[in-house]
């Protein structure tokens, strides 16, 4: 018996080593393939979680201190992301006034990208601010086009046009549309193109000015997050939400608190995933893929925030699911990676 089970370890012994030498020699694809899927997946979540929430406070609670939601939202991530550095959970690169100096264009660009997110969500319903955001693709092929020189398969041209004409014909059909709620959304597409943009130009003069010659997530995230809070302070004081915070009665509210917590920890999920997956795929990909996994969030806000809705408006999303049938066509094309949603 003992001979048998010596030639059966042996003989499993011999299969994991092939299988290892098998994993060895193709552990590069294998790993990228499934860190890009990795990264997207949680990006996906960390997003979806994040709008909704975001909307249940401001509108909900109809909380009217948008700008000071993000800034402790911001506030909280600093806390953690210092905390597990400071214990040694994760390393991060000291913040030098050069290393800051470099990083500021990004983010300024950042906050701006926040606000008027949170401003947008509290005039447009979720499934509205989800379609709206595929404008945001264009804005970023584009952009890689022409700042980058890349060249986009026509299939992927097609799937942004598709998501275009959603845009606009569920805007046309928008039962509680808000001009000042769409000019928000507009203005968020294009920051939010910007910001996925010029990371990737300014992540490579960045890592230049850390010590170790490497800028890792954690580091950007503490980057964005630090830098945030001395401008958004200054925003709250221009947009007066001083007065507001201090005559509402919601700071007085535990489950209020709760709320904006998760929320917070919710904004430092996605400020890690969105930079995680930016790593493994690129600009247009981060922006196409951000923008189809919202079309079951539109779906969830639809019926969870009780909005009305007519048959046409939700065509806008049958468009969407139909630009990602021609995106997942493309996927063999160029780097355009997408993942099943």
């Amino acid at each position: 018996m003992k001979s048998l089970e010596n030639g059966e370890n042996d003989m499993e012994g011999g299969k994991l080593e092939k299988d290892r030498e098998r994993t060895i020699r193709s552990g590069k694809p294998f790993k990228l393939h499934n860190q890009a899927l990795l990264s997207g997946l949680a990006y996906c979540l960390s997003s979806c979680s994040m709008i909704l929430a975001n909307k249940y406070v401001l509108s909900s609670y109809n909380f009217n201190a948008p700008i000071s939601l993000m800034l402790y939202q911001n506030l909280i991530s600093v806390i953690v992301v210092s905390s597990l550095s400071v214990l040694e959970v994760i390393s991060t690169e000291p913040l030098t006034w050069k290393l800051m100096k470099v990083w500021l264009p990004v983010n300024v660009i950042f906050v701006g990208m926040l606000i008027t997110s949170m401003f947008s969500l509290k005039h447009i319903n979720v499934a509205m601010v989800t379609v709206l955001k595929n404008v945001t693709n264009v804005f970023t092929a584009v952009g890689e086009m022409y700042l980058f020189g890349k060249h986009h398969d026509s299939r992927v041209w097609v799937a942004l046009f598709l998501m275009v004409i959603s845009a606009i014909s569920g805007g046309i059909t928008d039962l509680s549309f808000d001009a000042i709620g769409y000019a928000w959304q507009l203005a968020n597409c294009f920051l939010t193109a910007s910001y996925s943009l010029t990371l990737r130009r300014v992540m490579d003069t960045a890592k230049q000015e850390t010590k170790s010659g490497n800028l890792n997530e954690f580091t950007m995230v503490l980057l964005n997050n630090s830098l945030s809070m001395p401008l958004g302070v200054a925003l709250i004081f221009i947009f007066q939400e001083v007065d507001y915070l201090m005559a509402t009665h919601f700071l007085r509210l535990p489950s209020f608190w709760l709320v904006t917590t998760f929320s917070g920890f919710l904004g430092l999920a996605i400020s890690f995933t969105s930079l995680w997956f930016l790593h493994q795929t690129g600009a247009t990909t981060y922006s196409l893929v951000g923008s189809l996994n919202k079309i079951p969030l539109s779906i969830a806000g639809i019926f969870l925030f009780h909005v009305p809705t007519s048959l046409e408006n939700s065509a806008s999303i049958l468009f969407g699911l139909l630009a990602g049938s021609f995106l997942r066509q493309s996927q063999n094309q160029g780097d355009i990676v997408v993942f099943p949603m």
